[in-house]
């Protein structure tokens, strides 16, 4: 196996309702560690506001860590939105933030326009193990070019496609995806869409590893 160094973790907070919170990786991707929207202690997030806004320390929404690993592990870029969450308020009343720790993971991020071939390739004797994969699109400049406006506007369209990717291509030194709606679905009717895969490149686990 690819043995991955450990990499320190990163924490954004995001105060600010009707924004978003931004996570980005120079080199590799992003693998959101903890996410936690709510309130827990009485000093983030409180510059200009009430007592009574942030007395309320037990307050958290479920399944907050599931929805950014969903929406952001594998990119090297997510913004979410902070609207996102709130729906139901846990606790209504109480000035909330949005507070995200993640890592980058040393992996390949390749990215396929629609209607095009996606090439995974490994060097000789390793093989493709596919970490993440989304298939829609999330900025307006990502295979854009010569598409009319409308086809690119819509930037909150994803459909996860980590399943579909690691069949075609774990366990092999190269694959060929074709980057189309029949392959993977249509998550957004009229929007040009995109393939981003983030990958790593192993050696094959021998009988004896298996056995242990």
């Amino acid at each position: 196996m690819l043995l991955i160094p450990v990499v320190a973790a990163e924490t954004v907070v995001t105060c600010i309702v009707d924004t978003v919170q931004r996570l980005s990786c120079d080199t590799g991707v992003i693998s959101v560690q903890e996410a936690f929207y709510g309130r827990a202690d009485t000093d983030t997030c409180t510059e200009g506001r009430p007592q009574s806004q942030v007395a309320n320390t037990k307050c958290s929404q479920d399944g907050t860590a599931e929805v950014l690993k969903r929406r952001c592990d594998g990119r090297r870029v997510c913004e979410v939105s902070v609207n996102v969450f709130g729906t139901p308020d846990p606790c209504v009343g109480t000035f909330k933030y949005l507070r995200t720790s993640f890592t980058c993971l040393p992996a390949i991020h390749h990215m396929t326009c629609e209607h095009s071939l996606a090439h995974l390739q490994c060097d000789q004797g390793l093989i493709i193990s596919v970490y993440g994969a989304t298939y829609g699109r999330h900025d307006q400049s990502t295979c854009a070019y010569r598409r009319p406006a409308t086809e690119t506007l819509n930037t909150d369209c994803s459909l996860p496609s980590t399943s579909v990717v690691s069949e075609s291509c774990n366990g092999k030194n190269s694959c060929i995806i074709t980057v189309s709606n029949s392959v993977f679905g249509d998550p957004c009717h009229g929007t040009f869409k995109y393939l981003e895969v983030a990958y790593i490149c192993e050696y094959p686990s021998t009988n004896l590893e298996e056995s242990l």
